[in-house]
């Protein structure tokens, strides 16, 4: 569950860097100090008579560049975790955050405080999860349409050959669905054009299924983010639950970072009620260190950023307890 919010992007100043322990060279936290440009649009499913909100980050440099989507939490909106779309963008990527109705902060917007929670539960079902999944096909054949379009903002902007894929609690699962989870019914969701993902909060198979024959067959590069106390009150989703899914992944490509004291509103913006712990800055930081390399390594194809990745340079963004995984 995530929850609308602004804050200040974060700069990282290389002398804090370097008091960090982060290795001279390939650096995933280095960005220019200059915010970068947003664009709010909308990309129409003729289809399914569907609006759906997006707000783009676009880099600096008017260039061909990867594409990174984004799918926000139950409640939230396009604007949901600013700091990785500034982050990802001043990086060099196009990052493009959806809006999905249904399931976003007009489930709990207009509602009286008490009964806020008891929305969120209802909304949190099949269908919107099936607009959702159905949402991040419509988005990209709009971004391929603009793409092409001379006239547009994103025109020739967009490596849609370089497709990321991420998302944050129901975010996750949406990210799970469409790059390679197994349905035990249907035909499943998997776009063939995301090329590696991000699941922030990631939620084992429900109903008892098997996690084996759930993620077994995932044949693009995953990264899952949790922490030791990400629970959930919306699907009763445990913290403990988060972590069935690494072990059944296929090897090659496959991290797992769990953060130590981490609760399940460490991945937003800021914290939500009932939460029991301060937050911790550095957990931003390692999330935007660890995706970033990701993204490099497995988007831009960059040999140092996947030593960083798989060697011991990672542990420079890490504190002692947090528990790093890779296969």
């Amino acid at each position: 569950m995530t929850r609308f919010s602004t804050i200040p992007i974060l700069i990282l100043l290389p002398t804090l860097l370097g008091a960090a322990g982060l290795l001279a060279g390939y650096d995933p936290l280095l960005v220019e100090k200059e915010k970068p440009r947003l664009e709010d649009l909308v990309a129409k499913d003729g289809k399914r008579s569907r609006e759906i909100p997006i707000r783009v980050y676009l880099p600096k440099a008017r260039t061909l560049a990867p594409v990174v989507l984004f799918s926000h939490g139950l409640g939230g909106t396009c604007k949901t975790c600013e700091y990785l779309g500034n982050h990802w963008a001043l990086r060099g990527y196009v990052a493009v955050f959806l809006q999905h109705p249904g399931s976003d902060d007009s489930v709990w917007r207009d509602k009286p405080l008490a009964q806020r929670m008891a929305a969120m539960h209802k909304a949190a079902n099949p269908e919107n999860f099936r607009l959702r999944v159905q949402d991040v096909p419509a988005v990209l054949d709009q971004l391929t349409l603009w793409n092409k379009d001379k006239s547009h903002v994103l025109a020739g902007r967009l490596d849609l050959g370089r497709v990321g894929m991420s998302g944050h609690s129901f975010g996750a699962v949406t990210t799970q669905a469409v790059s390679g989870q197994t349905f035990v019914i249907g035909r499943g969701f998997t776009d063939p054009r995301i090329k590696a993902a991000v699941m922030m909060s990631p939620s084992g198979p429900r109903g008892g299924g098997d996690p084996k024959k759930t993620f077994g067959g995932v044949k693009i590069p995953w990264m899952l983010l949790t922490g030791t106390d990400d629970n959930s009150a919306i699907g009763d989703i445990s913290a403990a639950s988060r972590l069935d899914v690494f072990p059944a992944l296929p090897p090659g490509g496959k991290y797992e970072l769990v953060l130590d004291k981490a609760e399940h509103s460490a991945f937003s913006d800021r914290g939500l009620p009932g939460d029991t712990h301060r937050r911790n800055p550095n957990h931003h930081r390692a999330i935007l260190a660890v995706t970033t390399a990701f993204w490099d390594a497995y988007l831009r194809e960059d040999p140092e950023a996947k030593k960083w990745l798989d060697g011991e340079a990672v542990r420079g963004v890490l504190e002692k307890n947090d528990r790093w995984k890779k296969k």
